[in-house]
């Protein structure tokens, strides 16, 4: 990844808005920027931050547990320890650079720590503005190396359905299912899951967000399996929908009906298209056979560095999609007493249409 390149159009969009450095605080756009594979365990409790100026080189904020760790990824930046804390270091390092007008991510900091951070910069004569999605603007297109690595974690997670599916029996639990596959995520190679993994059979499949539980999987009823796992830091989100035993007359009408709402969709994208746009070519269909109110959530939405990112492929987004985006085509029929069916895929927005990610449709096409 050209990480000198992405500083380097930060930087520039620093200048042009009269700030003298940026503090990065989001997991996501720390890597993006420098690398650093460094995770956090929420957002009170951060790996490092990153400080970027608006000329010159960048700094790695860290303490002593990653120390090691940021040397290694980022060895072209400036690794700094706060011992004491960052609100003892940056006030410190600022004046030394002479940065008078610090930018934060306000998205992605406590409001407790931007109080204190404020306090303990004005004492020095350095103002702190709140600042939102700079680099997640920069993040909306991904380059071929970037897509490259979105496909190859699609290519695995595909692997790891290919491996548990054959396994998957009535009687299993749900929990048990869901261990299996982010256990062969792991043995396979991912660095963790990219989100909790759904798993939910029969009328709990009508929960677009079920928590996989105890119950056990029912024979001839709906199952939803909603995956996606993080490589090489990129992330990667599918849905399959299908019945353990035998399908009957009705899955297979609605299974047809959401496969026909997600061609529709991709069918929808390209370059210049409004997202909203897209929804709307997928959401027709389902209405056009009744069941409208039964497809409540958005179409889909950007996947990257983060599993749920811009852009939203909602009818309330008038924005164009531009090539190079990357996002997912997931629309779903959900029925309270009856089950859920969602079918999902992931593209790569491109000028005259779009790339589908996803190799295998075994799953999809009946």
């Amino acid at each position: 990844m050209d990480y000198s390149r992405r500083v380097e159009k930060l930087q520039a969009i620093l200048r042009r808005q009269k700030m003298d450095a940026l503090l990065v605080t989001q997991p996501e756009n720390r890597r993006y920027l420098s690398g650093y594979t460094g995770s956090d365990h929420g957002i009170g409790e951060t790996s490092g931050v990153l400080l970027v100026p608006a000329r010159g080189g960048i700094f790695l904020l860290t303490d002593f547990r990653y120390r090691i760790q940021a040397e290694q990824d980022v060895p072209w930046a400036t690794v700094l320890l706060y011992p004491r804390g960052l609100l003892l270091l940056l006030p410190r390092l600022l004046e030394d650079l002479g940065i008078r007008k610090l930018a934060f991510e306000s998205h992605y900091m406590l409001h407790s720590t931007a109080a204190m951070l404020a306090q303990a910069l004005a004492k020095v004569g350095i103002t702190t503005t709140p600042l939102k999605g700079l680099v997640e603007k920069m993040r909306l297109i991904k380059d071929e190396a970037e897509i490259d690595c979105i496909r190859r974690s699609v290519q695995l997670n595909e692997e790891v359905f290919g491996e548990v599916f054959p396994s998957i029996q009535p009687g299993q639990t749900e929990i048990e299912i869901a261990l299996a596959i982010e256990t062969t995520m792991r043995r396979k190679g991912a660095e963790q899951p990219s989100f909790s993994s759904i798993v939910a059979s029969a009328d709990r499949s009508a929960l677009p967000h079920a928590v996989p539980g105890g119950l056990p999987v029912e024979k001839n009823r709906p199952l939803t399996i909603d995956m996606g796992l993080v490589l090489n830091g990129y992330c990667s989100d599918m849905t399959r929908t299908f019945v353990p035993g035998r399908a009957d007359a009705r899955y297979l009408e609605l299974h047809r009906l959401v496969r026909r709402a997600q061609l529709a969709g991709m069918q929808a994208i390209r370059a210049g298209v409004k997202a909203g746009e897209v929804d709307r070519a997928a959401r027709a269909v389902i209405a056009g056979a009744g069941y409208g109110d039964a497809f409540g959530h958005a179409l889909g939405h950007g996947v990257g560095l983060a599993v749920h990112e811009d852009p939203r492929l909602s009818s309330l987004n008038h924005k164009q999609l531009r090539a190079g985006m990357v996002v997912t085509v997931e629309p779903g029929v959900y029925i309270a007493g009856w089950g859920g069916i969602r079918l999902e895929n992931m593209v790569v927005v491109r000028e005259e249409g779009c790339e589908n990610l996803n190799s295998d449709t075994t799953w999809l096409d009946l």
